[in-house]
């Protein structure tokens, strides 16, 4: 039997609601080749040299190999499914590189965060998600216990980016659905051909595929009729760069949809499970809480939601850290693992709410920065704040709780809270 690599043994599900010793015994080789090819960066430095790298590239369609036949049944070989063909073929901002990448974001972010158009609009949404979370903490009211993920990680960041795009409201529960099953259909280590995995390969193929249509067909609709938020502005982005194309736009939109909730529900969760973890960091943050910001800051660093990412690749043979990585090779950058190495951060197992110079990778660093940086900021901010001052006495059930098969979007499924009651 063939002794499993620390990268292996991180990526098992056994291993989910841990994988920081194993990260611990990956960091001691900084680039480590596996099996596969692949090449794992564990350390923070190098992690950082590799994201300013114009030799590594994040678009899937640069990685030499032969082009795969379609599967029969799929997007490509149906020829009625042109609608949703450039969906899932079409790159968006985390999977191209410059130009392409800088003009895509470029026209995207005057309707998300800059000027002219929209320079306050994260700001102005402070009201709606305070109210937001207020309503979540009142219906609360009563109960005994409560599940952190189910009855208020996920409600406010869904409700949220909902708002922001345009998206109607009570289409969520079919997103959900396909959201879900396309991320338990992939993994990435050990397991990956087990029996189990390969039948929700399938069902995560047709979820893709349901939600790439999804998001044309509501492109479609406000290409007709516009409407409110981000997604409707771009269809009809009148700038001289735009507009983008309809493939460019809707594969765009499926990844604000997936991305503007997906990661900030795994913080947000994260967030309520590492506290509770640690009485006194909770009583510090309920008794000075103007700390909020830097604790934020310190459990994206301390909880990654995104664990790793999987699509960058070697353009040239690039030396590092004593390893040569050839041209062609896939690169997967494990940002959880940077956010804990000891040569970065001083007791990077400890939680410090008041953590200096802590400059973490939970959101990327370079060009692709998290794009929704801000937002999900500031509804962690509100959420968890108010979580503190609002919940009395609130007890973990269960420890480890139940984690989500995914690996790069490691998040409980369930955080259930025992609790004496909600405040004012």
């Amino acid at each position: 039997m063939v002794e499993e690599t620390p990268w292996q043994q991180a990526l098992r599900y056994a291993n989910r609601a841990n994988p920081y010793p194993f990260y611990e015994e990956l960091r001691k080789e900084p680039v480590a080749r596996q099996p596969d090819g692949t090449y794992v960066v564990s350390t923070y430095r190098e992690i950082v040299a590799l994201l300013h790298d114009p030799r590594v590239s994040s678009d899937p369609r640069k990685r030499p190999g032969p082009a795969a036949a379609p599967e029969e049944g799929s997007a490509d070989a149906d020829p009625s499914a042109e609608p949703i063909r450039a969906v899932l073929t079409e790159p968006n901002i985390i999977t191209c590189d410059p130009p392409e990448h800088d003009r895509d974001r470029r026209l995207m972010m005057p309707h998300f965060v800059g000027p002219p158009h929209a320079p306050h609009l994260i700001t102005d949404l402070q009201p709606d998600i305070r109210r937001i979370v207020d309503g979540l903490l009142d219906d609360m009211r009563g109960k005994n216990r409560i599940d952190a993920v189910d009855d208020f990680a996920y409600p406010l960041p869904v409700t949220v980016i909902c708002k922001v795009l345009g998206v109607p409201l009570e289409d969520e529960p079919r997103f959900h659905h396909w959201v879900e099953t396309a991320l338990d259909a992939l993994d990435f280590g050990p397991e990956a051909g087990s029996e189990e995995i390969q039948s929700r390969q399938a069902g995560g193929q047709r979820a893709v595929q349901e939600f790439g249509q999804f998001a044309a067909d509501l492109l479609d609709r406000y290409a007709r009729e516009p409407g409110p938020g981000m997604l409707s502005a771009m269809v009809h982005d009148d700038s001289p760069e735009g507009p983008m194309s309809k493939g460019v736009l809707a594969s765009n939109a499926l990844l604000l949809i997936f991305a503007g909730h997906e990661t900030t529900v795994n913080l947000i969760a994260h967030s309520v499970l590492t506290l509770l973890r640690h009485p006194d960091a909770l009583e510090k943050l309920r008794g000075r809480p103007e700390l909020i910001v830097p604790a934020v800051e310190e459990l994206l660093r301390f909880e990654s939601s995104v664990q790793f990412w999987h699509t960058r690749s070697a353009v040239e043979d690039i030396d590092i850290a004593g390893t040569t990585i050839p041209k062609g090779a896939p690169i997967f950058l494990a940002y959880g693992s940077a956010n804990r190495d000891p040569d970065r951060f001083a007791d990077p197992d400890e939680l410090d709410l008041e953590r200096r110079d802590n400059q973490h990778l939970g959101f990327s660093q370079g060009i692709h920065f998290c794009f929704g940086a801000p937002l999900a900021r500031l509804e962690v901010q509100v959420a968890v704040g108010e979580f503190v001052r609002r919940v009395q006495n609130p007890r973990l059930v269960e420890d480890p709780p139940p984690y989500r098969h995914n690996q790069i979007f490691r998040g409980p499924r369930h955080v259930l809270v025992d609790i004496d009651g909600i405040r004012d």
